[in-house]
């Protein structure tokens, strides 16, 4: 198996390697299929999988690194062997190898290259029509993991934000977690802490929306529940003064029937943070048929004052990152039930081959196995196939109870690492 810098060699064995790569190549074939369906920009894909999954290389430039004619014969000998769909090659690769675009060796495939083989950025295009609206001040329902955050990064950013809690309890506590957050972040040497004062002092929290009646924006980072998230919509709608967004960090609800909740359709926005906020970069950005320029405009421009990275996608469950993730990690589960390779095994090969920060396993276990069956769960509901089918294993540990590393006991813990 070659290490992805090109030229070192890596041995790994037949079993594991192989294991690796049909997870892989199915894996970069749904993300080809996104691109077809021009679901999202090439760049956007692989931005959003890079940064949302901690990879070296996006699913599309890996694609062009191996070669598209390589990935293509690979795959049909896949679907040969184990009649899945996943390894179908998309119409979309069919028709690029057909075409001679095979990739970096012939300087053109998913991306362009140059004669030193770093890809060519694209010319830049405008984000939308419309110009960013002011945002003075900002609101954040919700005291979860998430919304604690979220509002850490408005205030770090330096803008004043309430946070919205169910109960006066809820509130102190939120705000004495993001106290312990900064402090941290003192002890450490990356904030001083005069600094870790100044944005703590643009921290309010409170129970009701009245408090947002100033705000430009509100984060809501409720439950994903539907009914109750178009209760707290229609609150925080009924507060705040005309012209506010409101943005929401759903992740598999529709943000159209979020944005429908509210009397203000246009100014709603779909902001999917990645946990931990203050860590992870990558925010994907939905906006429906609905949301007006101006606001979209906003969203991107608020992004990257957090110093994240936006990346569009249109308004679909599982956007771009869960779509491909939890697939790949469904099909990683499965292939144990059909292949005589261990936990460790896989872990160690896709992290050894393809630099990734951790196995699907370890995933699983870090995620936490009831939080992947009900994205995997939702996904499947949502397909007209109903694929991703969750893996009848996944099932199995989720009813005994054991739920990854939150429980002591997952893939990785249980029955030796098989």
């Amino acid at each position: 198996m070659l290490r992805l810098a090109g030229t070192e060699v890596v041995s790994l064995g037949g079993r594991p390697a192989e294991a690796a790569t049909a997870l892989l190549y199915a894996c970069v074939n749904r993300t080809v299929n996104l691109a077809a369906a021009g679901y999202a920009t090439v760049e956007d894909l692989d931005t959003a999988l890079r940064l949302g999954c901690g990879l070296k290389f996006g699913p599309l430039h890996l694609l062009d690194l191996i070669g598209l004619d390589t990935v293509r014969s690979a795959l049909l000998r896949l679907h040969e062997q184990t009649g899945s769909a996943s390894y179908v090659p998309s119409p979309l690769l069919d028709r690029m190898v057909e075409e001679g675009l095979l990739g970096r060796k012939v300087g053109r495939g998913f991306h362009r290259y140059d004669h030193r083989g770093e890809i060519v950025p694209p010319a830049r295009t405008a984000i939308s029509g419309g110009t960013p609206r002011e945002i003075r001040r900002a609101g954040v329902v919700g005291s979860g993991t998430m919304g604690r955050g979220i509002a850490e990064i408005l205030i770090a950013a330096g803008i004043p934000t309430t946070l919205i809690a169910r109960s006066t309890h809820k509130a102190d506590e939120a705000a004495d977690r993001i106290h312990a957050s900064l402090t941290r972040l003192v002890r450490k040497g990356r904030m001083s802490e005069q600094d870790r004062q100044d944005v703590l002092a643009r921290l309010t929290v409170a129970t009701g929306y009245d408090a947002l009646a100033d705000a430009d924006i509100v984060v809501e980072a409720v439950a994903e529940d539907m009914r109750a998230k178009r209760a707290v919509l229609q609150g925080i709608d009924a507060a705040l003064k005309p012209g506010a967004i409101i943005a929401t960090t759903t992740s598999s609800l529709s943000v159209t029937e979020c944005a429908n909740a509210t009397g203000r359709p246009a100014d709603v926005i779909g902001l999917h943070f990645f946990n931990p906020a203050p860590v992870m970069r990558l925010v994907e950005v939905v906006r429906t048929g609905h949301t007006a320029d101006d606001v979209h405009a906003t969203a991107h421009a608020l992004v990257r004052w957090l110093r994240k990275t936006p990346v569009d996608c249109g308004d679909r469950v599982g956007f771009i990152v869960n779509h491909v993730l939890f697939p790949y990690l469904n099909d990683a589960i499965r292939m144990l039930a059909r292949t005589d390779v261990t936990v460790d095994e896989i872990d160690t090969a896709v992290v050894t081959a393809y630099h990734h920060p951790m196995g699907p396993f370890t995933l699983l276990d870090t995620i936490g196995l009831d939080v992947s069956l009900a994205i995997l769960e939702t996904l499947s509901a949502a397909s007209p196939t109903g694929e991703p089918e969750p893996a009848e294993e996944l099932r199995r540990l989720v009813a005994a109870g054991h739920l990854g590393t939150k429980t002591g006991s997952g893939f990785r813990l249980v029955d030796n690492g098989r």
